[in-house]
């Protein structure tokens, strides 16, 4: 393509390895009104300083793309003339978005996002969006129980799940696992296990990558249903025929404070109020009075996390060592999770604190978090970090250790003390039930079905 003469609007693309890759193929990769001169990345470590590869980036951009470190952000917008910049990721406290939106105001570039119908995909299937207000909240829970109700319909539910490209972005570009055999195969990290391994071990199709526009193509082949599987508390890459954003009992509030998790609260058909089983009656009523005020049309259900470890007898009057799901956490923001839950369920007599036994990048992690508790964030983005997960675990003086990330720890380290894994799941409260929902949705595809063919 000639762009001689042709005045182009320099872009820099905030992210974190997952919405900014698809801002680009969908948005900038192809319009020669706009010059990207490259990504920045936050929260997920060992992204910076990589190349969006040549063969993502279309013929406009045929050495790719650099990634920098969000913290150049302003030598960046200042060196390579940046008109404007455009936020790429999620779950950010409000006034840290303003915070960002300052540095480059401050610097002289403009600021701004995309729209979600912007960069959301058409399938020709009918899609069910799962999103959160945070990280953390339970999506997969209810991912995983609608699956199940759309199994019990008779009908094929192929999840899709937001991007978590931290290996060669042009073999990840479409990735499909039906196994776990699949999994061991791909050399996954350990948050890409966590959100992958317990629906296939249901029977569940997943597909995730880079290019969502193949990834759509090649589920709508095998899919009756498509399930959206958000992160952190993104919006829905496709356009969803059902828009399910889950709210945190246990964090009230947070629904409107945080990006662009408030965006999913106002936009959703139906919200899930999840974890109710352990919130206070008073944070449930809270976020069902911002519900009324924010999202007036949508329907709420009420619905908690049934938690429960395979063997309470190793946490019963046991000082244990807890590991959490890492992102829940970190920039999830919890001070714990599941595996705290357990342990006080089960009685144990005391949770240890694992910052003394902590090595390497999760001792920073503990100086950089600083609200975490008494727990273990299962961190593993790379294999040296699983080494120094493993080498905390067995370094720590505790009788045994509960294993609350979403996988079994015990398939990928060598855990030298006794252990548990602790499962949890979503439990309807009350009416209306979630299970109703999606029959009545089912019910409703069926009926547009049976119309288009009448017609």
């Amino acid at each position: 393509m000639d762009l001689a003469g042709v005045k182009r609007e320099r872009i820099l693309i905030l992210g974190a390895a997952g919405r900014d890759f698809h801002n680009f193929n969908v948005f900038f990769r192809s319009r020669p009104q706009f010059e990207v001169v490259g990504f920045t990345a936050a929260q997920i470590p060992q992204i910076a300083w990589r190349i969006y590869p040549p063969e993502l980036c279309g013929n406009l951009y045929p050495a790719g793309l650099p990634i920098w470190p969000e913290e150049t952000l302003e030598d960046i917008i200042v060196n390579y003339r940046v008109d404007r910049c455009i936020l790429s990721y999620s779950d950010l406290h409000h006034q840290d978005v303003m915070d960002l939106a300052e540095r480059v105001l401050a610097i002289g570039a403009d600021f701004g996002f995309l729209g979600g119908w912007n960069t959301m995909l058409k399938s020709k299937k009918k899609v069910i969006a799962v999103c959160a207000v945070r990280t953390g909240a339970g999506k997969s829970q209810v991912v995983r129980y609608i699956a199940d109700v759309i199994r019990r319909e008779g009908l094929k539910a192929v999840v899709v799940r937001h991007p978590m490209p931290y290996g060669n972005l042009v073999d990840e570009a479409v990735q499909r696992f039906s196994s776990r055999a699949e999994l061991d195969e791909a050399n996954l990290t350990i948050e890409e296990r966590e959100e992958y391994e317990r629906h296939v071990s249901k029977g569940t199709v997943v597909y995730a990558g880079v290019d969502y526009q193949a990834i759509l193509d090649r589920a709508e082949e095998e899919a009756d249903v498509i399930v959206w599987d958000g992160g952190n508390n993104d919006t829905p890459f496709f356009k969803p025929d059902l828009w399910i954003t889950v709210a945190d009992a246990l964090r009230p509030g947070h629904e409107i404070l945080y990006y662009p998790g408030e965006t999913n609260f106002r936009a959703a058909d139906l919200i899930v109020i999840n974890k109710a089983n352990s919130a206070a009656e008073e944070d449930i009523i809270s976020i069902e009075a911002n519900a009324a005020r924010l999202n007036p049309k949508a329907s709420v259900v009420v619905a908690g996390s049934a938690v429960r470890a395979e063997d309470p007898e190793i946490i019963r009057h046991k000082r244990v060592l807890v590991i959490e799901d890492g992102p829940t956490i970190t920039h999830g923001e919890m001070a714990y999770g599941a595996g705290e839950v357990a342990a006080r369920m089960h009685e144990a007599s005391e949770i240890i604190d694992p910052r003394p036994y902590a090595v390497g990048s999760l001792k920073e992690l503990f100086s950089k978090f600083r609200h975490i508790g008494r727990v273990l964030p299962a961190m593993g983005y790379y294999p040296e970090q699983i080494r120094e997960l493993e080498e905390t675990i067995n370094r720590a003086d505790c009788d045994s250790v509960v294993i609350a990330s979403p996988i079994d720890l015990r398939r990928l380290i060598k855990i030298d003390k006794p252990s548990t894994y602790v499962l949890y799941d979503l439990a309807d409260m009350g009416r209306p039930l979630l299970r109703e929902k999606i029959e009545e949705f089912i019910s409703g595809m069926r009926s547009d079905a049976e119309h288009s063919l009448g017609g």
